[in-house]
């Protein structure tokens, strides 16, 4: 009977943080919708959110981009398929690749940093400092940086798309004897609206669950120095895993048929 009891605990107190966190995000997104809106504080999140990550997404985009088409050569070569390799490649970073690295990236890099910066607050009683001179904590801490990512994200991803399939561009014609014209065409008469706007579709739902997970576990650490190093790993770890089980929900209702 203990190992069902220890089964309970666990499962009780997962559905006791998701409560946690859908009370959390449901004050979050109905402050966003009341005034006043923090539009100094926004522009500034949005700049550590979007501009910095800038560098990693886009070398992480470049590189995917050019493993990417040399790895779909090797496999279309097995079927005279090598012509196929600009198409796949612009599909696959639009959809799938583009948004899911820039948002995995931005998840290790911001997604700690924010966890970081609220859990000092937190430990340090500054949030409390802020209830104490009558300025709600959630409006002033949360919603700048969620309005922020979700902004960021897509004009982000938008960015790392445009790298990604440069990167297939550039292994094509330098290593794999395609011509720059023809690469281009294939690319630009293949792609479609849809696979650009679903893309950013994702890239605006991974940012909001970025932002929401560092807020949410800075939020809730406590113990010092220790529990602000718990909530920033566990920031990155909840954000990346949600990013991936909401990709594929997105994926199934965007592409459904």
């Amino acid at each position: 009977m203990n190992v069902f009891a220890a089964i309970g605990r666990v499962f009780l107190a997962f559905l006791g943080e998701t409560g946690r966190l859908c009370i959390f995000m449901a004050d979050a997104v109905s402050a966003v919708l009341r005034p006043p809106i923090y539009w100094s504080l926004i522009f500034k999140q949005m700049m550590r959110i979007g501009y910095f990550s800038l560098p990693v997404v886009g070398l992480t985009a470049f590189f995917t981009g050019g493993v990417l088409a040399l790895q779909i050569a090797i496999g279309t070569d097995r079927y005279n398929a090598g012509a196929y390799v600009p198409q796949i490649v612009a599909i696959g970073i639009t959809r799938e690749l583009g948004p899911v690295i820039a948002g995995l990236m931005v998840a290790g890099r911001v997604a700690a940093a924010i966890a970081a910066e609220i859990g000092t607050m937190r430990v340090t009683e500054q949030i409390d400092a802020l209830t104490t001179l009558a300025t709600n904590p959630i409006k002033y801490l949360v919603v700048p940086r969620l309005i922020a990512a979700v902004i960021s994200m897509p004009i982000l991803v938008a960015i790392a798309d445009s790298i990604g399939v440069f990167g297939g561009f550039a292994v094509a014609t330098q290593k794999l004897d395609f011509t720059g014209a023809i690469y281009l065409k294939n690319t630009i008469d293949f792609i479609t609206h849809q696979d650009v706007s679903s893309g950013l579709i994702k890239a605006a739902v991974f940012g909001f669950i970025i932002a929401l997970m560092g807020c949410y576990n800075g939020f809730h650490s406590r113990g010092g120095a220790q529990g602000v190093g718990a909530a920033t790993t566990d920031a990155v770890v909840s954000a990346s895993i949600l990013i991936l089980a909401a990709n594929y929900v997105l994926t199934s209702v965007l592409f459904s048929k």
